[in-house]
């Protein structure tokens, strides 16, 4: 497998926004390039969720992540949902992999149905044609009959389908930890080395166990 150099991650309408943040400077972090797109209902997720105002200019937004990631300059971007010309428009430059997080039924839906009709649904369907990685975080709950079957039709197409479901074997004491939990999980997909959180048959940081 390529080794992955650069990820679009897409925020959407969907609860769970703290997810797709630190996801984002976990990347940053890691030293890939990250090319940012979100939806006007990932604003109004923000400010529910967070209290955080997501800057409606992306130019604006570029510059609050810059700053909240430590990203250095040129590996953060964030793109407007009408900007049919960033890279991720067209398959002859697509990110190395494509991350929805969070994403909602109604883009998932949009992405199932190839309908492309703003940037986020456009790189997806890159994404899928490309055969390049595609990793979508739903959340909701519970599933609808529509919802699972536009699961399992992307699946089939080798979308990867990760729910964001915190688990407990790492004793988990705060939010953060179990924010933490889901954001591995997605790090492990797109092959990036981790250590937010302790595998499974190794024993918690805090463990008598431990070393």
């Amino acid at each position: 497998m390529r080794p992955i150099k650069t990820v679009t991650v897409a925020l959407t309408g969907a609860s769970g926004l703290p997810y797709g943040l630190r996801l984002i400077d976990c990347l940053i972090a890691a030293g890939v390039r990250v090319w940012v797109l979100y939806s006007q209902a990932a604003q109004v997720v923000a400010k529910q969720e967070m209290d955080l105002t997501l800057p409606s200019r992306p130019a604006e937004a570029q510059q609050w992540l810059m700053q909240r990631s430590g990203a250095r300059d040129g590996q953060l971007a964030v793109f407007g949902r009408e900007e049919w010309f960033a890279p991720v428009a067209s398959g002859s430059n697509p990110a190395d992999a494509m991350v929805v997080c969070p994403c909602s039924m109604g883009t998932l839906a949009a992405i199932a149905q190839g309908s492309s009709d703003n940037l986020i649904e456009r790189a997806a369907d890159v994404s899928i044609k490309e055969q390049r990685k595609l990793v979508l975080v739903p959340r909701e709950a519970p599933f609808s009959a529509i919802h699972l079957e536009n699961m399992l039709k992307l699946a089939r197409l080798g979308v990867v389908i990760l729910p964001p479901s915190p688990g407990f074997y790492t004793h988990p004491k705060t939010v953060d930890d179990m924010i933490d939990f889901v954001v591995a999980r997605i790090l492990d997909q797109l092959r990036i080395d981790n250590q937010l959180t302790p595998r499974w048959g190794e024993p918690a940081p805090d463990s008598p166990a431990a070393p």
